[in-house]
Protein backbone atom coordinates (compact mmCIF):
# COMPACT_ATOMS: atom_id res chain seq x y z
CA UNK A 1 0.00 0.00 0.00
CA UNK A 2 2.79 2.42 0.93
CA UNK A 3 5.28 1.27 -1.71
CA UNK A 4 5.70 3.38 -4.85
CA UNK A 5 3.39 2.52 -7.79
CA UNK A 6 5.98 0.90 -10.38
CA UNK A 7 5.15 3.25 -13.72
CA UNK A 8 3.81 6.70 -13.21
CA UNK A 9 0.63 8.19 -14.63
CA UNK A 10 1.18 10.42 -17.72
CA UNK A 11 0.75 14.13 -18.08
CA UNK A 12 -1.22 15.72 -20.45
CA UNK A 13 1.40 17.16 -22.52
CA UNK A 14 2.87 13.85 -22.50
CA UNK A 15 -0.20 12.20 -23.65
CA UNK A 16 -0.36 14.64 -25.99
CA UNK A 17 3.67 13.77 -27.27
CA UNK A 18 2.35 10.40 -27.61
CA UNK A 19 -0.64 11.04 -29.86
CA UNK A 20 1.11 13.13 -32.10
CA UNK A 21 4.11 10.92 -32.19
CA UNK A 22 1.44 8.20 -33.27
CA UNK A 23 -0.23 10.06 -35.62
CA UNK A 24 3.09 11.24 -37.84
CA UNK A 25 3.82 7.55 -37.84
CA UNK A 26 0.46 6.41 -39.27
CA UNK A 27 -0.66 9.88 -41.69
CA UNK A 28 -2.73 7.99 -43.44
CA UNK A 29 -4.42 6.19 -40.72
CA UNK A 30 -4.46 8.65 -37.79
CA UNK A 31 -5.22 12.34 -37.22
CA UNK A 32 -4.66 14.35 -34.65
CA UNK A 33 -6.68 17.64 -33.96
CA UNK A 34 -7.77 20.45 -32.16
CA UNK A 35 -11.36 20.39 -30.99
CA UNK A 36 -11.67 23.26 -28.59
CA UNK A 37 -10.05 24.84 -25.74
CA UNK A 38 -10.63 25.01 -22.24
CA UNK A 39 -11.29 27.59 -19.70
CA UNK A 40 -8.22 28.78 -19.08
CA UNK A 41 -7.17 28.39 -22.62
CA UNK A 42 -5.66 24.98 -22.99
CA UNK A 43 -6.39 22.90 -26.69
CA UNK A 44 -8.40 20.16 -26.32
CA UNK A 45 -7.47 17.17 -28.49
CA UNK A 46 -8.77 14.19 -30.29
CA UNK A 47 -6.89 11.54 -31.51
CA UNK A 48 -8.53 9.54 -35.03
CA UNK A 49 -7.75 5.97 -35.58
CA UNK A 50 -9.37 4.75 -38.66
CA UNK A 51 -12.07 6.14 -41.52
CA UNK A 52 -15.63 4.14 -41.22
CA UNK A 53 -18.46 6.09 -40.62
CA UNK A 54 -19.48 3.63 -37.71
CA UNK A 55 -17.11 5.53 -34.67
CA UNK A 56 -16.48 4.17 -31.08
CA UNK A 57 -15.56 7.81 -29.38
CA UNK A 58 -13.46 7.10 -26.16
CA UNK A 59 -13.06 10.32 -23.22
CA UNK A 60 -10.20 10.24 -20.63
CA UNK A 61 -9.78 13.03 -18.05
CA UNK A 62 -12.89 13.85 -17.10
CA UNK A 63 -12.29 14.06 -13.42
CA UNK A 64 -8.60 15.29 -12.82
CA UNK A 65 -8.38 13.55 -9.81
CA UNK A 66 -8.77 9.69 -11.65
CA UNK A 67 -5.74 9.40 -13.75
CA UNK A 68 -5.69 6.38 -14.98
CA UNK A 69 -7.48 6.95 -18.19
CA UNK A 70 -5.37 9.16 -19.73
CA UNK A 71 -2.70 5.66 -19.70
CA UNK A 72 -5.51 3.25 -21.07
CA UNK A 73 -6.29 5.68 -23.80
CA UNK A 74 -2.25 5.76 -25.31
CA UNK A 75 -2.83 1.77 -24.47
CA UNK A 76 -6.51 1.29 -26.58
CA UNK A 77 -4.77 3.54 -29.06
CA UNK A 78 -1.94 1.18 -29.89
CA UNK A 79 -4.14 -1.77 -29.69
CA UNK A 80 -6.83 -0.09 -32.28
CA UNK A 81 -3.70 0.57 -34.26
CA UNK A 82 -2.07 -2.87 -34.54
CA UNK A 83 -5.40 -5.14 -34.60
CA UNK A 84 -7.04 -4.40 -37.79
CA UNK A 85 -9.92 -6.53 -36.54
CA UNK A 86 -11.24 -3.70 -34.17
CA UNK A 87 -10.92 -1.02 -36.85
CA UNK A 88 -12.48 -2.79 -39.95
CA UNK A 89 -15.56 -1.31 -39.61
CA UNK A 90 -15.33 1.32 -36.56
CA UNK A 91 -13.55 4.37 -36.74
CA UNK A 92 -11.95 5.09 -33.12
CA UNK A 93 -11.63 8.37 -31.77
CA UNK A 94 -9.81 9.66 -28.45
CA UNK A 95 -10.46 12.77 -26.26
CA UNK A 96 -7.12 12.85 -24.96
CA UNK A 97 -8.61 14.91 -21.97
CA UNK A 98 -11.56 16.34 -21.13
CA UNK A 99 -10.03 18.62 -18.74
CA UNK A 100 -6.63 20.20 -19.10
CA UNK A 101 -7.50 22.77 -16.62
CA UNK A 102 -8.29 20.36 -13.83
CA UNK A 103 -5.71 17.68 -14.74
CA UNK A 104 -3.20 20.89 -14.51
CA UNK A 105 -4.20 20.64 -10.41
CA UNK A 106 -4.52 17.28 -9.61
CA UNK A 107 -0.68 16.97 -8.99
CA UNK A 108 0.34 13.22 -7.80
CA UNK A 109 1.17 10.93 -10.98
CA UNK A 110 2.68 8.86 -9.08
CA UNK A 111 1.11 8.28 -5.47
CA UNK A 112 2.62 5.98 -2.57
CA UNK A 113 -0.17 6.13 -0.37
CA UNK A 114 -3.98 7.38 0.31
CA UNK A 115 -1.90 10.50 2.13
CA UNK A 116 0.01 11.31 -0.78
CA UNK A 117 -2.52 11.10 -3.30
CA UNK A 118 -4.80 13.19 -1.52
CA UNK A 119 -2.04 16.04 -0.81
CA UNK A 120 -2.10 17.08 -4.49
CA UNK A 121 -5.71 16.48 -5.04
CA UNK A 122 -7.78 18.52 -6.98
CA UNK A 123 -11.42 17.37 -8.28
CA UNK A 124 -13.73 20.57 -9.78
CA UNK A 125 -17.06 21.69 -8.09
CA UNK A 126 -20.12 20.04 -10.30
CA UNK A 127 -20.21 23.17 -12.62
CA UNK A 128 -16.79 23.07 -13.64
CA UNK A 129 -16.85 19.46 -14.84
CA UNK A 130 -17.35 18.72 -18.25
CA UNK A 131 -19.22 15.70 -18.46
CA UNK A 132 -21.43 16.71 -15.29
CA UNK A 133 -21.92 20.38 -15.50
CA UNK A 134 -25.11 19.84 -18.22
CA UNK A 135 -26.96 18.80 -14.82
CA UNK A 136 -26.31 21.15 -13.18
CA UNK A 137 -25.93 24.80 -15.17
CA UNK A 138 -28.53 26.17 -17.98
CA UNK A 139 -27.15 25.67 -21.78
CA UNK A 140 -25.86 28.76 -21.68
CA UNK A 141 -23.68 29.00 -18.92
CA UNK A 142 -21.84 25.45 -20.16
CA UNK A 143 -18.38 25.77 -19.92
CA UNK A 144 -16.04 24.98 -23.10
CA UNK A 145 -14.69 21.74 -22.22
CA UNK A 146 -18.45 20.82 -22.28
CA UNK A 147 -19.45 22.06 -25.52
CA UNK A 148 -16.55 20.97 -27.09
CA UNK A 149 -17.51 17.35 -26.25
CA UNK A 150 -20.87 17.45 -27.17
CA UNK A 151 -19.43 19.09 -30.55
CA UNK A 152 -17.49 15.72 -31.16
CA UNK A 153 -20.43 13.45 -30.44
CA UNK A 154 -23.17 15.70 -32.84
CA UNK A 155 -20.23 15.35 -35.52
CA UNK A 156 -19.18 11.61 -35.19
CA UNK A 157 -23.24 9.77 -34.00
CA UNK A 158 -20.72 7.02 -31.98
CA UNK A 159 -22.92 4.50 -31.43
CA UNK A 160 -20.81 3.78 -28.19
CA UNK A 161 -18.85 6.22 -26.69
CA UNK A 162 -16.50 4.96 -23.42
CA UNK A 163 -15.79 7.64 -20.67
CA UNK A 164 -12.67 6.41 -18.12
CA UNK A 165 -12.88 7.06 -14.81
CA UNK A 166 -11.77 5.33 -11.64
CA UNK A 167 -12.11 5.29 -7.98
CA UNK A 168 -9.15 6.33 -5.38
CA UNK A 169 -9.85 2.70 -3.35
CA UNK A 170 -12.31 0.39 -3.32
CA UNK A 171 -13.26 -1.94 -6.83
CA UNK A 172 -14.58 -1.75 -10.36
CA UNK A 173 -17.91 -1.62 -12.02
CA UNK A 174 -19.32 -0.12 -15.01
CA UNK A 175 -22.26 2.05 -15.20
CA UNK A 176 -24.21 2.00 -18.97
CA UNK A 177 -26.91 4.49 -20.30
CA UNK A 178 -28.50 1.25 -22.20
CA UNK A 179 -27.61 -1.66 -21.53
CA UNK A 180 -24.87 -4.26 -23.18
CA UNK A 181 -26.34 -7.85 -23.41
CA UNK A 182 -23.08 -9.98 -22.70
CA UNK A 183 -20.22 -7.66 -21.23
CA UNK A 184 -20.72 -8.80 -17.95
CA UNK A 185 -18.57 -11.77 -18.53
CA UNK A 186 -15.49 -10.67 -20.25
CA UNK A 187 -15.31 -7.60 -17.47
CA UNK A 188 -15.79 -10.03 -14.82
CA UNK A 189 -13.68 -12.26 -16.10
CA UNK A 190 -10.83 -9.74 -16.51
CA UNK A 191 -11.33 -8.38 -13.05
CA UNK A 192 -10.69 -12.15 -11.61
CA UNK A 193 -7.93 -12.86 -14.07
CA UNK A 194 -6.10 -9.37 -12.82
CA UNK A 195 -7.00 -9.57 -8.89
CA UNK A 196 -9.42 -6.22 -8.80
CA UNK A 197 -12.80 -7.04 -7.20
CA UNK A 198 -15.60 -6.02 -8.38
CA UNK A 199 -18.12 -3.66 -6.80
CA UNK A 200 -21.07 -4.66 -6.69
CA UNK A 201 -23.29 -2.77 -4.45
CA UNK A 202 -21.48 0.87 -5.62
CA UNK A 203 -23.39 4.13 -4.36
CA UNK A 204 -22.69 5.58 -7.60
CA UNK A 205 -25.40 3.07 -9.02
CA UNK A 206 -27.58 2.74 -5.67
CA UNK A 207 -30.93 1.39 -6.58
CA UNK A 208 -29.99 0.88 -10.44
CA UNK A 209 -30.44 -2.10 -11.93
CA UNK A 210 -28.00 -4.35 -12.82
CA UNK A 211 -27.05 -6.74 -15.89
CA UNK A 212 -24.34 -9.00 -14.42
CA UNK A 213 -22.14 -8.39 -10.86
CA UNK A 214 -20.87 -4.60 -11.00
CA UNK A 215 -22.49 -3.86 -14.49
CA UNK A 216 -25.10 -1.21 -13.63
CA UNK A 217 -27.30 0.41 -16.05
CA UNK A 218 -29.06 3.84 -15.57
CA UNK A 219 -32.38 4.79 -14.80
CA UNK A 220 -33.88 6.61 -17.52
CA UNK A 221 -34.62 10.12 -17.45
CA UNK A 222 -37.73 11.37 -15.09
CA UNK A 223 -36.92 8.02 -12.54
CA UNK A 224 -36.52 8.53 -8.62
CA UNK A 225 -33.00 9.68 -7.87
CA UNK A 226 -31.34 7.11 -4.95
CA UNK A 227 -30.05 10.66 -3.64
CA UNK A 228 -32.09 13.44 -4.39
CA UNK A 229 -30.31 16.19 -2.44
CA UNK A 230 -27.33 15.32 -5.17
CA UNK A 231 -27.74 18.02 -7.96
CA UNK A 232 -25.38 16.23 -10.34
CA UNK A 233 -27.67 13.51 -11.46
CA UNK A 234 -25.70 11.50 -14.23
CA UNK A 235 -29.19 10.89 -16.49
CA UNK A 236 -28.34 14.91 -16.93
CA UNK A 237 -24.74 14.52 -18.17
CA UNK A 238 -22.82 14.10 -21.83
CA UNK A 239 -23.52 10.77 -20.90
CA UNK A 240 -26.73 10.99 -22.51
CA UNK A 241 -25.92 13.34 -25.37
CA UNK A 242 -25.36 10.20 -27.55
CA UNK A 243 -29.12 8.71 -27.38
CA UNK A 244 -30.00 11.66 -29.55
CA UNK A 245 -27.79 9.15 -32.28
CA UNK A 246 -29.34 6.13 -31.14
CA UNK A 247 -25.89 5.43 -28.74
CA UNK A 248 -25.21 4.79 -25.67
CA UNK A 249 -22.38 5.73 -23.02
CA UNK A 250 -20.20 3.45 -21.07
CA UNK A 251 -18.17 4.15 -17.66
CA UNK A 252 -15.67 2.69 -16.93
CA UNK A 253 -14.22 2.82 -13.54
CA UNK A 254 -11.37 1.14 -12.38
CA UNK A 255 -9.67 1.33 -8.61
CA UNK A 256 -5.85 2.31 -7.82
CA UNK A 257 -6.09 0.88 -4.47
CA UNK A 258 -8.14 -2.23 -4.48
CA UNK A 259 -10.12 -3.39 -1.18
CA UNK A 260 -11.64 -7.11 -1.30
CA UNK A 261 -14.27 -5.70 1.07
CA UNK A 262 -16.36 -4.51 -1.93
CA UNK A 263 -17.88 -7.05 -3.21
CA UNK A 264 -19.45 -9.08 -0.58
CA UNK A 265 -23.11 -9.32 -1.93
CA UNK A 266 -24.55 -10.66 2.04
CA UNK A 267 -27.13 -9.13 3.67
CA UNK A 268 -25.75 -6.91 6.30
CA UNK A 269 -27.01 -7.59 9.82
CA UNK A 270 -28.69 -4.06 10.12
CA UNK A 271 -28.26 -1.76 7.02
CA UNK A 272 -30.34 0.72 8.52
CA UNK A 273 -28.42 1.41 11.97
CA UNK A 274 -25.31 1.71 9.65
CA UNK A 275 -26.57 4.30 7.70
CA UNK A 276 -27.78 5.87 10.68
CA UNK A 277 -23.75 6.20 11.77
CA UNK A 278 -22.46 6.64 8.09
CA UNK A 279 -24.59 9.73 8.12
CA UNK A 280 -23.69 10.61 11.34
CA UNK A 281 -19.86 10.41 10.91
CA UNK A 282 -20.13 12.29 7.65
CA UNK A 283 -22.07 14.81 9.17
CA UNK A 284 -19.24 15.08 12.07
CA UNK A 285 -15.92 14.95 9.85
CA UNK A 286 -17.40 17.49 7.44
CA UNK A 287 -18.10 20.19 10.93
CA UNK A 288 -14.61 19.64 11.22
CA UNK A 289 -13.49 20.85 8.13
CA UNK A 290 -16.19 23.77 8.09
CA UNK A 291 -15.01 24.83 10.97
CA UNK A 292 -11.06 25.48 10.12
CA UNK A 293 -12.76 26.87 6.59
CA UNK A 294 -15.15 28.89 8.87
CA UNK A 295 -12.04 30.37 11.16
CA UNK A 296 -9.33 31.17 7.93
CA UNK A 297 -11.65 32.53 5.31
CA UNK A 298 -11.22 36.24 7.04
CA UNK A 299 -7.20 35.23 6.35
CA UNK A 300 -7.54 34.41 2.72
CA UNK A 301 -7.16 36.80 -0.37
CA UNK A 302 -9.89 36.29 -3.02
CA UNK A 303 -11.66 35.11 -5.18
CA UNK A 304 -11.79 32.31 -4.52
CA UNK A 305 -9.57 29.67 -6.54
CA UNK A 306 -10.71 26.78 -8.28
CA UNK A 307 -9.19 24.73 -5.05
CA UNK A 308 -11.17 26.63 -2.84
CA UNK A 309 -14.63 26.68 -4.83
CA UNK A 310 -14.08 22.72 -4.98
CA UNK A 311 -13.50 22.30 -1.15
CA UNK A 312 -16.81 24.48 -0.74
CA UNK A 313 -19.18 22.39 -3.30
CA UNK A 314 -18.22 19.40 -1.57
CA UNK A 315 -19.10 20.07 1.66
CA UNK A 316 -22.40 21.92 0.91
CA UNK A 317 -23.71 18.34 -0.62
CA UNK A 318 -22.96 17.04 2.62
CA UNK A 319 -26.03 17.60 4.86
CA UNK A 320 -28.35 17.10 2.02
CA UNK A 321 -27.02 13.77 1.65
CA UNK A 322 -27.06 12.48 5.28
CA UNK A 323 -30.44 12.94 4.90
CA UNK A 324 -30.49 11.13 1.92
CA UNK A 325 -29.44 8.31 3.71
CA UNK A 326 -31.45 7.54 6.34
CA UNK A 327 -34.62 9.26 5.37
CA UNK A 328 -35.43 5.81 3.89
CA UNK A 329 -34.06 2.28 3.67
CA UNK A 330 -31.03 1.98 1.88
CA UNK A 331 -31.72 0.50 -2.09
CA UNK A 332 -29.47 -2.18 -1.64
CA UNK A 333 -29.33 -3.91 2.14
CA UNK A 334 -25.76 -5.61 1.10
CA UNK A 335 -22.69 -5.22 3.05
CA UNK A 336 -20.81 -4.18 -0.51
CA UNK A 337 -23.35 -1.58 -0.56
CA UNK A 338 -22.98 -0.44 2.88
CA UNK A 339 -19.29 -0.50 2.25
CA UNK A 340 -19.62 1.59 -1.08
CA UNK A 341 -21.19 4.37 1.29
CA UNK A 342 -19.07 4.06 4.20
CA UNK A 343 -15.80 4.69 1.46
CA UNK A 344 -18.15 7.99 0.33
CA UNK A 345 -18.91 8.87 3.62
CA UNK A 346 -15.06 9.19 4.21
CA UNK A 347 -13.92 10.56 0.64
CA UNK A 348 -16.09 13.70 0.76
CA UNK A 349 -14.88 15.57 3.79
CA UNK A 350 -11.21 14.18 3.28
CA UNK A 351 -11.85 15.60 -0.15
CA UNK A 352 -12.84 19.08 0.82
CA UNK A 353 -10.01 18.89 3.56
CA UNK A 354 -7.11 18.15 1.23
CA UNK A 355 -8.03 20.92 -1.40
CA UNK A 356 -8.64 23.64 1.48
CA UNK A 357 -5.26 22.39 3.04
CA UNK A 358 -3.21 23.26 -0.16
CA UNK A 359 -5.18 26.45 -0.29
CA UNK A 360 -4.11 27.09 3.25
CA UNK A 361 -0.35 26.08 2.24
CA UNK A 362 -0.46 28.12 -0.73
CA UNK A 363 -1.51 31.21 1.57
CA UNK A 364 1.28 29.92 4.35
CA UNK A 365 -1.48 29.97 6.82
CA UNK A 366 -0.86 29.10 10.73
CA UNK A 367 -3.90 26.37 10.30
CA UNK A 368 -1.91 24.23 7.89
CA UNK A 369 -0.24 21.76 10.37
CA UNK A 370 -3.73 21.15 12.21
CA UNK A 371 -5.56 20.23 8.72
CA UNK A 372 -2.80 18.68 7.32
CA UNK A 373 -2.65 15.58 10.33
CA UNK A 374 -6.10 15.37 9.78
CA UNK A 375 -5.97 14.78 6.01
CA UNK A 376 -3.11 12.12 7.30
CA UNK A 377 -5.37 10.46 9.93
CA UNK A 378 -8.24 9.99 7.74
CA UNK A 379 -6.28 8.67 4.64
CA UNK A 380 -4.56 6.31 7.08
CA UNK A 381 -8.24 5.02 8.47
CA UNK A 382 -9.67 4.89 5.08
CA UNK A 383 -6.73 2.88 3.54
CA UNK A 384 -6.78 0.89 7.14
CA UNK A 385 -10.30 0.15 7.14
CA UNK A 386 -10.35 -1.26 3.86
CA UNK A 387 -7.34 -3.11 3.92
CA UNK A 388 -5.96 -1.03 0.76
CA UNK A 389 -3.68 -3.02 -1.62
CA UNK A 390 -2.24 -0.96 -5.02
CA UNK A 391 -3.42 -2.00 -8.36
CA UNK A 392 -0.48 -2.21 -10.30
CA UNK A 393 -0.94 0.53 -12.94
CA UNK A 394 -0.36 -2.28 -15.65
CA UNK A 395 -3.33 -3.99 -14.58
CA UNK A 396 -5.30 -0.51 -14.17
CA UNK A 397 -4.94 0.32 -17.51
CA UNK A 398 -5.37 -3.31 -18.78
CA UNK A 399 -8.56 -4.14 -16.98
CA UNK A 400 -9.67 -1.02 -18.25
CA UNK A 401 -8.69 -1.88 -22.06
CA UNK A 402 -10.34 -5.32 -22.00
CA UNK A 403 -13.80 -3.70 -20.81
CA UNK A 404 -13.96 -0.89 -23.58
CA UNK A 405 -12.85 -3.35 -26.53
CA UNK A 406 -15.78 -5.92 -24.71
CA UNK A 407 -18.06 -3.12 -24.88
CA UNK A 408 -17.57 -2.45 -28.04
CA UNK A 409 -17.40 -5.64 -29.55
CA UNK A 410 -20.63 -6.64 -27.94
CA UNK A 411 -22.38 -3.07 -28.78
CA UNK A 412 -21.17 -3.45 -32.68
CA UNK A 413 -24.06 -4.97 -34.10
CA UNK A 414 -26.48 -3.55 -31.85
CA UNK A 415 -26.96 -5.72 -29.01
CA UNK A 416 -26.41 -2.98 -26.85
CA UNK A 417 -28.66 -0.85 -28.73
CA UNK A 418 -31.93 -1.47 -26.79
CA UNK A 419 -34.44 1.02 -25.80
CA UNK A 420 -34.39 3.13 -22.05
CA UNK A 421 -35.07 1.77 -19.15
Amino acid sequence: MSLLPELRYPSVTEIVSSARTLAAHRPGLCALRQIGVSRAGRPLHLLSVGHAERAVLVVAGAHANEPTGGSTLQALAERVLHERELRADTSWHFLLCADPDGASLHVTPAPRSLFDYHLGFFRPAGPEQPEWSPSVLPPDRLPPETRALTRVIDELRPYLQVTLHGTDLGGSWVQLTKDIPGLAEPFAKSAAELHIPVETGASDAAGWPASGPGVHVMPAPGSDAAYPSMPDDARHSTWYHTHQYGGLTAVVEVPMWASDLVDDPAPHPAPDAAMRRLAHRLLRDALQVQTVLTEVLPRLPGPDGPLLRAAKWALELVPGLAHDWVRTPPPDPTMAYVGSVDAFGRRLPLRAAAMLLRVLQEADDRAAPRLERLVAAWSDAFAERFRARWVPLEHQVEHQSRTVVAAALHARDGRGLTSDR
